[in-house]
């Protein structure tokens, strides 16, 4: 058994895999499958897991900061969701360190925080849960949004996870707003609440409806209604509770009436 201690001694993708398994507990592992609807037909069919709360991954993740960039994909490939989300949220850790104000132009911080979303978006495949996106894609994909970068046009890249079929990848590009809202970006929300608003999904109608709230209460609650008024009729039922939630009961009342 490798623990906690020898992850900081040898620092490698293998010993955290190692570490992690050890830490197996089948009730919280049936807990999680039913949580994260892991049956025949449900979104989250045959993701496996190992029995981790969050607070367990969170703190393997502080104990393994410094494990090379080059190590996280064997993490992100991994069978186990636990596994999986110690990797998004190592990248996570990564790029904060390169997006301090202090760094915002320098260009060797560009350089790697462009090579941690190459790597980001090479790996949203994996990313196959919605607490896998929610966690990672808001500090990576968001926040890389507000900064500046080599990769190219920022719009076609996050417009190719929104128009990619697939339903973490979309959901990508959804939530990453939250970030860009966060720093009075509201354009991105419009864009992509605009773009996913006739999704099929329960979990879209879900993130644009939060995505919606956030840019109410980070950017404008005039910018909410403005967009509610344009699209109330268009919109899942579940996407307007969402995006109203934070407004007062009677006007509540009056958008749910319309």
């Amino acid at each position: 058994m490798v623990y906690k201690k020898d992850i900081a001694k040898v620092l490698t993708a293998n010993n955290i895999i190692t570490y992690m398994q050890s830490l197996h507990n089948e009730e919280q592992r049936r807990n999680l499958m039913r949580f994260f609807k892991t049956g025949k037909g449900d979104y989250g069919e045959g993701d496996e897991f190992i029995g981790l709360k969050v607070p367990q991954t969170r703190e393997i993740v502080k104990l393994s900061k410094d494990l090379p960039l080059a190590e996280i994909p064997e993490l992100l490939t991994n069978r186990f969701h636990e596994i999986r989300l110690c990797g998004f949220l190592l990248l996570v850790d990564k790029f904060e360190k390169q997006a301090t104000k202090r760094l915002t132009d320098d260009e060797t911080a560009i350089g790697i925080r462009d090579e941690i979303v190459n790597m980001y978006l090479k790996y949203t495949n994996y990313a196959n849960n919605w607490d896998l996106v929610d966690l990672s894609a808001p500090k990576i994909i968001g926040l890389w949004l507000t900064l500046p970068t080599h990769l190219g046009d920022k719009l076609t890249i996050v417009d190719s996870l929104a128009k990619s079929g697939n339903l973490w990848r979309e959901r990508t590009s959804m939530v990453c707003t939250w970030m860009t809202s966060r720093m009075g970006e509201p354009q991105w929300c419009l864009r992509y609440a605009t773009m996913h608003l006739h999704h099929t999904h329960d979990l879209m109608h879900k993130a644009v409806g939060w995505m919606l709230r956030e840019l109410g209460k980070q950017c404008s609650m005039d910018l909410l209604r403005d967009f509610l008024e344009k699209n109330i009729h268009q919109m899942a039922r579940t996407t307007l509770r969402y995006a109203i939630e934070k407004m007062s009961a009677d006007e509540r009342k009056y958008w749910m009436k319309l």
